[in-house]
């Protein structure tokens, strides 16, 4: 199991950015593939955004042109900026990893959109 340190979240007004980072143990082979869950209240998880080493990247409908996910050059490390925020991306955001054979999560993250 890869541990995950998760960071970068806050409070911002609508309209505004955030940018979140997430740390990986391991080697890449170890880690693989990387990506973003959220969970509002009262809401199920939802997936968000995932890089990939063959396909690159992909998100949810709901934040495509507004968030960009990237990786460092090790690919031990995940980011997710987060432009043109709205309330109803407020959620506790999750970085995961994906080794194709076990996945592992950070402990989250709260972001909050809100006046």
């Amino acid at each position: 199991q890869v541990q995950l340190v998760e960071s970068g979240g806050g409070l911002v007004q609508p309209g505004g950015s955030l940018r979140l980072s997430c740390a990986a143990s391991g080697t890449s082979s170890s880690i693989g593939d990387m990506g973003w869950y959220r969970q509002a209240p009262g809401k199920q998880r939802e997936w968000v955004a995932i890089i990939n080493s063959r396909f690159g990247t992909r998100y949810v409908d709901s934040v495509k042109g507004r968030f960009t996910i990237s990786r460092d050059s090790t690919k031990t490390t995940v980011y997710l900026q987060m432009n043109s925020l709205k309330p109803e991306d407020t959620a506790v955001y999750y970085c995961y990893t994906d080794s194709g054979l076990i996945r592992s999560w950070g402990q989250g993250t709260q972001v909050t959109v809100s006046s």
